[in-house]
């Protein structure tokens, strides 16, 4: 081989091999595809019905598809952690043994449901719901039972709370309380279809639902994918250097208003953990999808646990509330009510599946 045929060898190789490599990389594909060549160009005659051409199946993804964040909700990433007690369990309950899981990605309201929030379900109830519901059901059961205030505690004047709470304006932005289990999953079924039926009316494709997150989800969020963090801000303390209290709990004994707030706060109030989130320690205890179980770490698997079981009226509890010690606000924490009782320490947050992979974040 002469020099003149090294020469134009060495040419023809430099010209094949970035061919070669944009092919492996599908990258040549797309472009030919772009220009009418390959699987969608060109051509190539279609049978009518989507996804058949030339009697061949060239199905691609659809398109207008586009998931964002709904309105209030921040996204929680995929990720692993190992969840249950971040410290000592002083009740000696040995339900929240620890267990490494791994969780999906999904969107969750920043804040509790707050009582303007609520206050719009239950309007929207009254309003087009009482033929097929009942007045009866939308006041007992979807309505907030402003009686917690008085009946949660023994000799407790919560008069002021009882009458303005959920009706004044001055608690809009407060999270709602005396909501059930069951009235949370009311909510959520509402507020899925609201949203859907406006997409469909727009042409667009459905969103997974709306609803409670499970206790392995809540957690996850909880910790802002912080490993082993005992409370959402990250570190094992309830105040900060200057001694500023981080959340709405019982710091002493008969004081609740160390904090700055002797009952509820406003649903944004102190720092969001580094998911965005607001209050996952304190204020209000908040209802999840699990029921409960002392066995849970064990019958449940590592991968998006969750424990469905409609016979078992207990269900899971995460977060503490204003009128708790701080043991009670630790992320691995987990106690139980029944799912037909109201408080006036429970509320609720949603969450809606995010569907595929997130870019940028996976």
């Amino acid at each position: 081989m002469n020099k003149l045929q090294f020469k134009n060898l060495s040419k023809t190789l430099l010209l094949i091999f970035p061919l070669m490599v944009m092919q492996s990389c599908g990258f040549l594909n797309k472009t030919m595809e772009k220009v009418g060549l390959g699987k969608k160009g060109g051509d190539v005659v279609s049978d009518g019905l989507e996804g058949l051409s030339g009697g061949e199946i060239i199905a691609t993804a659809r398109k207008g598809y586009k998931q964002t964040a709904p309105a209030g909700m921040v996204l929680v990433p995929s990720g692993s952690f190992t969840m249950g007690q971040a410290d000592q369990d002083i009740l000696s309950s040995r339900v929240s043994m620890n267990k490494r899981v791994t969780i999906n990605p999904f969107y969750m309201d920043d804040t509790e449901i707050t009582n303007h929030e609520y206050r719009t379900f239950v309007n929207y109830m009254y309003a087009d719901s009482v033929s097929v519901l009942g007045e009866e059901f939308i006041t007992n059961k979807l309505s907030p039972d402003s009686t917690v205030w008085s009946r949660d505690f023994s000799y407790h004047n919560g008069d002021q709370m009882t009458e303005y709470y959920f009706s004044s304006p001055a608690f809009d932005m407060y999270p709602v309380v005396g909501v059930n289990w069951e009235g949370a999953q009311y909510f959520s079924e509402w507020r899925t279809k609201q949203l859907n039926t406006a997409r469909e009316e727009n042409g667009q494709f459905r969103s997974p639902k709306f609803r409670l997150p499970s206790e392995a989800e809540w957690e996850w969020a909880a910790r802002g994918g912080k490993e082993g963090a005992k409370y959402p801000w990250g570190n094992p303390y309830v105040a900060n250097g200057k001694g500023c209290f981080l959340a709405n709990f019982k710091p002493y004994r008969g004081n609740y208003r160390a904090d700055g707030y002797p009952y509820t706060a406003p649903a944004n109030s102190f720092n969001p953990n580094d998911f965005g989130l607001y209050n996952m320690a304190g204020n209000v205890a908040e209802w999840t999808q699990d029921a409960y179980a002392e066995s849970y770490m064990m019958v449940t698997w590592d991968l998006n646990p969750v424990y469905d079981d409609r016979d078992e009226p207990r269900k899971v509890i995460k977060g503490g509330s204003w009128k708790d010690v701080a043991y009670f606000m630790e992320t691995g924490t987990t106690t139980f009510e029944y799912k037909d009782k109201t408080r006036s320490y429970i509320g609720f947050r949603n969450v809606v599946d995010r569907l595929g992979a997130v870019p940028g974040r996976e």
